[in-house]
């Protein structure tokens, strides 16, 4: 990224969160380069310059932050925060070192995209209205929270709540808490109007940025991988509890969900605390971890699981697999396991390994089941029909196991 004398560079040598540097373009000396933005507890995404100054993209904990850094020829000019108007995931529609100012884009939990001109005389953001929105594309009704929970050991795991700004924090609403908490990836605000089925019927969703994701860089994945992989889970049940002792709902209206390598994360917190939750959906979830390697999939996943040819990584495994966490005579909740025939990462067999062993294993006399779609593969490539046929069936389910009106058989 240039001005007409410097370069800046994003760096993550010595910074995991990733740092800004900046160096002359005719002598440019990488070693002794000057550091414009350094690391912070936000993780730097990237960075485009202006006429009037160089503008930092950051993470911090899933929500995006926009800084303005003002050229100065002596020394580092104090980062200024542009105002957002909202929490959500921001990115840079346009930019040009001849223009001052910055042209960003802006979604959130509660607001569909839109494009934002940034005014640095005024720092002030106007919608361009290039975006048009349409009728359910900023409901006024819907709100949204972030919020950090502390997990069992004391890490503040950030938890983003969305729900109808009308609710009543009395433990009775239907909650959807949703987690994944793999490779680094990062679960970014967005809008999606499908959610406002589940919002309309009262219903909360959330969901929890557990560690192994990326919302605070690479140590963050790293905390949630192989041999840490508990983190994962444990962080998604704090998640849970900070619901319940908040009142948003209570174990009996709670529900989790978790999909592909987010299987994991809704599997073993099912095992581990089935007192906590009254449903569950595993979406194409790996769960049996120790043979998951014999998939056709299972050796480029090494790295981030573990193999069974060392000690170290059965011992991460074994902790990690649902399967072999599954006890008899236990009261688990209601659980949809979902797979596609045609899947090539979380292969059939997996998913339907899971259900037999719960239905097996389950106490509590509430439902184990298994919905194959023989037309569909790991979701992505689905139809829209296919995708929502898909929601339409996993909260309906959860809607009747959390005790929601209108889902309730007649007798």
């Amino acid at each position: 990224m240039r001005t007409s004398e410097d370069v800046y560079l994003m760096t993550h040598k010595g910074a995991l969160r990733f740092k800004i540097i900046r160096t002359s373009i005719a002598n440019p000396d990488i070693a002794h380069a000057e550091v414009v933005v350094p690391e912070t507890e936000a993780v730097i995404r990237g960075q485009t310059v202006a006429a009037d100054a160089h503008y930092v993209f950051l993470l911090d904990g899933g929500i995006s932050k926009v800084l303005r850094v003002p050229y100065s020829s002596s020394g580092n000019a104090a980062p200024q925060p542009v105002p957002l108007p909202l929490n959500g995931n921001v990115w840079v529609d346009a930019s040009d070192p001849r223009v001052p100012g910055i042209l960003l884009g802006l979604t959130s939990w509660t607001k569909a995209a839109a494009d934002y001109a940034y005014d640095p005389q005024t720092n002030s953001l106007t919608d361009t209205h290039l975006q048009p929105l349409g009728p359910y594309d900023n409901p006024q009704d819907i709100v949204s929270e972030e919020v950090k929970v502390a997990s069992y050991d004391g890490t503040m795991v950030p938890l983003s709540i969305v729900h109808r700004r009308d609710i009543k924090l009395d433990g009775s609403n239907p909650t959807l808490l949703e987690g994944y908490g793999a490779y680094g990836i990062t679960l970014d605000p967005y809008f999606d109007p499908k959610l406002l089925a589940w919002l309309e019927k009262g219903g909360v969703y959330a969901v929890a940025h557990v560690r192994g994701g990326g919302e605070y860089g690479e140590g963050w994945h790293l905390a949630g991988k192989l041999l840490t992989k508990h983190n994962t889970w444990r962080d998604f049940i704090a998640a849970a509890q900070y619901l319940v002792d908040h009142k948003y709902t209570s174990p009996a209206h709670l529900a989790g969900e978790g999909g592909s390598a987010g299987g994991i994360t809704i599997g073993r917190a099912i095992t581990e605390r089935p007192d906590l939750f009254a449903g569950a959906i595993d979406d194409v979830g790996i769960s049996d971890a120790l043979r998951v390697e014999t998939s056709p999939n299972g050796p480029p996943n090494t790295p981030e699981f573990g193999s069974t040819k060392t000690a170290e990584g059965y011992q991460a495994l074994y902790e990690m697999s649902s399967y072999h966490h599954v006890k008899d005579g236990t009261p688990y909740p209601a659980v949809m396991v979902v797979t596609g025939i045609n899947d090539p990462r979380v292969t059939p067999w997996e998913p339907a390994k899971m259900t037999a062993r719960l239905q097996s294993a389950t106490s509590s006399g509430k439902p184990v089941l298994l919905r194959v779609d023989y037309e569909a593969g790991h979701g992505w490539g689905s139809t829209k029909t296919q995708t929502e046929q898909l929601l339409a069936d996993q909260w309906s389910f959860l809607f009747w196991q959390l005790g929601a009106p209108g889902f309730q058989p007649v007798h």
